[in-house]
Formats: C-alpha cells, sequence, structure tokens
C-alpha cells in the first residue's frame, strides 16, 4: 500500500513538473501565427510524461496542461460567436488537443525493445492527433468567424488545413526530432515506470 501511495506522489510530482516546463516552453514561440498557434517544444514534456508512466498518467497531464492554457487564452474563447462554438473550442483546441498529447506511451507500445522508435511514433502520432483537433476545430469551430471574411465550403477545410498544418507539422517535426536526440542522450528519461 505504502509503495503504491509513493509511486502516485512520484507521479504527480512529475507530472507537475512536465506541466511546469511545458508551460515555460510555451511562450518560447520559435514561430508565431497571426491568427493563434506558434512552433514550440511545449508538447514533448507531456509526450515524455505518456511514454515514461502510461496513458493513464500522460492523459491526465496533458489534460491538465490544456486547462492551463485554456484559463490563460480563455479571450480567444470569446471569439467564438455562441455557446456550442465556445464549448467546441474549449474541447477542440484546449481540452482534447493536449490530452492526446499523453496518449504517446500507447502508440510506442507495440515497439517493445525498439523503444527509441517507438518514442518516435508516439511522438509522429500524438503530433498528427493534435494537428487533427486543431483541423476539425478551425473547420468546424471557427467556420462562422471565417465566413464572415469569406471563407466558407470546401474553401474553409482547406483553410483550416493549411493554416493549422503551416504550424503542426513543423511542431511534430521538431518535437520528434528533439525526442529522438534526447533519447540518445538520456535514455533513461523515456525508461517506463511500473504501473501504479
Amino acid at each position: 500500500m505504502q509503495k503504491n501511495t509513493n509511486q502516485r506522489v512520484r507521479r504527480l510530482v512529475e507530472g507537475a513538473v512536465m506541466i511546469a516546463v511545458a508551460y515555460v516552453l510555451s511562450f518560447i514561440k520559435l514561430y508565431q501565427m497571426p491568427l493563434g498557434g506558434s512552433v514550440t517544444l511545449e508538447m514533448i514534456p507531456l509526450i515524455i510524461m505518456g511514454l515514461r508512466n502510461g496513458v493513464k498518467w500522460g492523459c491526465l497531464t496533458g489534460f491538465v496542461h490544456g486547462l492551463l492554457q485554456m484559463i490563460m487564452g480563455f479571450s480567444n474563447v470569446m471569439y467564438c460567436p455562441t455557446l456550442l462554438s465556445q464549448i467546441g473550442c474549449i474541447l477542440m483546441d484546449y481540452l482534447l488537443a493536449y490530452t492526446a498529447l499523453g496518449l504517446a506511451g500507447a502508440f510506442a507500445k507495440p515497439f517493445g525493445e525498439r523503444r527509441m522508435t517507438g518514442a518516435i511514433v508516439g511522438t509522429v502520432v500524438c503530433g498528427a492527433l493534435q494537428f487533427l483537433c486543431s483541423f476539425i476545430s478551425g473547420w468546424l469551430v471557427w467556420g462562422s468567424y471565417y465566413e464572415s471574411i469569406g471563407i466558407s465550403g470546401t474553401a474553409l477545410m482547406v483553410y483550416s488545413l493549411t493554416y493549422n498544418g503551416s504550424y503542426m507539422l513543423p511542431n511534430t517535426i521538431l518535437a520528434a526530432l528533439v525526442v529522438a536526440l534526447l533519447y540518445r542522450a538520456a535514455p533513461k528519461l523515456f525508461a517506463p515506470r511500473a504501473a501504479a
């Protein structure tokens, strides 16, 4: 019983540290898009948490970080014209997008002993999931805003794909490269912990 409590406390502390690091990294923007979105290293600590501690702890850490980002950027939600679009923005741009990063461990697991490959694949798949959330949000949630400036129908879908891809693709590539470099330099950083 004591061992399980210690493991939970260790994971909570590790999750809090990863959230803090991700939050600081979110302010170091390598590139900023004009209507929101940027290239940062923010996703890396959340992915590492998922790789080290599994889906439950990874998703919890990503969710809490998404909640923090939502609170700090709540003025963005107010641009949504309806309550339904505001709820969609909260879910797709913040909660689901960041929670998805905690799934890295699940996508890395099938690679077994090829853990570096698994870490890179987990990073890429989670980056793709985060992009999917941003794409859907841009297409469906922010659609009414874009329609007011003359973008609608298929053009809206293409616009969301292009706009969100222009920063999410570099984010994912950069995260995969950094994860690979970190894995080579400090493989113990990615060592999975026993389930609690």
